[in-house]
């Protein structure tokens, strides 16, 4: 339907309204403020149908609209909405200020100029509505239509979703990590092949002035935003450096940066790879580990913690190539919801990177949604030994869709399933040694023993036993390995006694592969 339709549209419905209020119709401009209504209507219209379209569960356009108009609320708490019987009734502080019929149920565009009409009724009656901008009404009914789906699905605003993007896809910037400190920027890290590391920007550099505005009491964000701009512009930097006598300008120009999420470390002839979050880079950062490690010209290694504590998720796609740069064969994850294009099914088709050396992994309450992903896959497929506590439970995938405004919807579409058959959401990875409760490095040799103990899997093969436990079998399960946030090196130091003792490493893979074995 062409866009001038629904402006007509917009005005059809605005007059089946019957005002219950005495007040004058303001001005639906006020100053200073936008809320231009075909702008609106695009950007409504976007969003309720994806919304109705792949939202993992079949939602109706009218729980949709009429819970985003209830979440005008959020703005003037004196906005409230009624239903009675095939019609929507809005009030202002209990005083009936518009009335309609529920617009076509298959309608998207109905319902969104249906909700531009009712919005501006509320403008017409409530200054903290007129005030609000555009981005606080998207905000406002977006918030309200996504707030009673489940946790996981969001809006984001414009300014938000860039910063979203910019985690995810990458920036035009330096390669710098900063801190500021009683209000000076303080370099604190030199991302090596960088802009700034080849300008030579060191750590410990104090930031005076960006392109000549001074920085002194600015918050970290005001500074990130001036530093950042489009890849190849040029930015001029005013420094003061403690072994230079006066401060000195350089002029560095942004290339597209993508943020680390990968650090390795070798201790006692054991990698420790540790990934943050994943992102663009993540698969291909863990990737040049391996190969630097597997060169003939690094010191010989005995095998792998790959440390994936506190770490909160990221691309899915991501997580399936980390999983696959560490085994040759298998399954790696399925993942069902309602939209067709929600269903897949990944397989490991690669070489192992690692070239089979003992592989341990570590998972925390913080590890979520990819981290579990990559935890799951290696565990279910016999590849590594699984340490720490049960992992956060989120086992959804998002869907990421970009509105006309820049703004986002994060929307749960699908469903992930752990090679061995089970659900992850709600319930999430199972170690094989537990560390919960635990932070004393000389409990370390206690905790392998009573983890390898006997020769039955035990709580963790019902893990497993089937696709799908209600909650309060999950909240059962969980509670035998408390979900914990861990920081110490504990976990650290088991993962290392396991790889250097390969009996008790071996055990530990035969625990696990009876317990995927017992739901065939």
């Amino acid at each position: 339907m062409p866009f001038g339709r629904i402006y007509r549209m917009i005005g059809l419905l605005s007059a089946f309204f019957v005002s219950a209020c005495a007040l004058p119709y303001a001005s639906s401009e006020p100053p200073g403020e936008s809320f231009a209504r075909p702008a609106v209507a695009d950007v409504i219209v976007a969003g309720f149908d994806n919304i109705s379209d792949k939202y993992i569960e079949k939602v109706t356009l009218s729980r949709i609209g009429v819970e985003g108009l209830r979440g005008l609320g959020a703005i003037d708490p004196a906005i409230s909405l009624r239903e009675e019987g095939d019609e929507i009734v809005l009030r202002d502080g209990g005083v009936e200020i518009g009335r309609m019929q529920y617009p076509a149920e298959t309608d998207v565009r109905a319902w969104a100029a249906a909700v531009v009409a009712l919005t501006e009724k509320a403008r017409a009656h409530s200054n903290d509505v007129r005030k609000a901008s555009a981005e606080k009404i998207y905000e406002a009914i977006f918030d309200g239509a996504l707030s009673d789906l489940d946790i996981f699905s969001r809006y984001a605003g414009s300014a938000e979703a860039t910063r979203n993007r910019a985690k995810r896809d990458g920036f035009g910037g330096l390669g710098i990590r900063f801190r500021v400190d009683r209000g000076v920027a303080i370099v604190t890290k030199v991302i090596k092949s960088t802009p700034a590391a080849e300008s030579g920007l060191r750590q410990g550099d104090h930031i005076i002035s960006i392109d000549g505005a001074y920085i002194r009491g600015l918050k970290s964000r005001e500074i990130t935003k001036l530093i950042r701009g489009p890849v190849h512009t040029k930015v001029r930097l005013k420094l003061s450096r403690t072994e230079s006598v006066q401060p000195f300008t350089i002029e560095v120009a942004r290339a597209h940066i993508v943020p680390e999420t990968v650090t390795t470390r070798v201790n006692d002839g054991i990698a420790i790879i540790r990934i943050s979050s994943f992102n663009h880079d993540t698969a291909n950062s863990v990737e040049r580990a391996l190969e630097k490690l597997a060169d003939p010209s690094s010191p010989p290694i005995i095998g792998i913690v790959l440390d994936l504590r506190g770490n909160p998720g990221g691309l899915l796609r991501q997580s399936i190539k980390v999983a696959d740069l560490m085994l040759t064969q298998g399954d790696i994850l399925r993942t069902v919801g309602r939209h067709p294009e929600s269903l897949h099914h990944y397989e490991a088709g690669g070489n192992d990177l690692a070239s089979g050396l003992p592989l341990v992994v570590l998972v925390d309450g913080k590890s979520a949604s990819a981290a579990e992903i990559v935890a799951a896959a290696l565990q279910d497929r016999d590849r590594a030994v699984v340490v720490g506590t049960s992992s956060y439970g989120k086992g959804s995938v998002q869907t990421v869709i970009r509105l006309p405004n820049d703004g986002e919807i994060t929307l749960t579409w699908s469903r992930f399933v752990a090679p061995s058959g089970y659900y992850l959401h709600g319930l999430g990875v199972v170690p094989t040694v537990c560390t919960s409760g635990k932070e004393k490095l000389s409990q370390a040799s206690g905790i392998i023993e009573a983890a390898l103990g006997g020769d039955e899997p035990g709580y963790s093969s019902i893990w497993r036993k089937r696709a799908f436990l209600n909650q309060k079998e999950r909240r059962g399960l969980r509670e035998n390995c408390p979900s914990e946030a861990r920081r110490g090196g504990l976990d650290v130091e088991i993962a290392k006694r396991l790889i250097l003792d390969g009996a008790a490493h071996q055990k530990a893979l035969r625990q696990t592969t009876a317990t995927a074995e017992a739901i065939n």
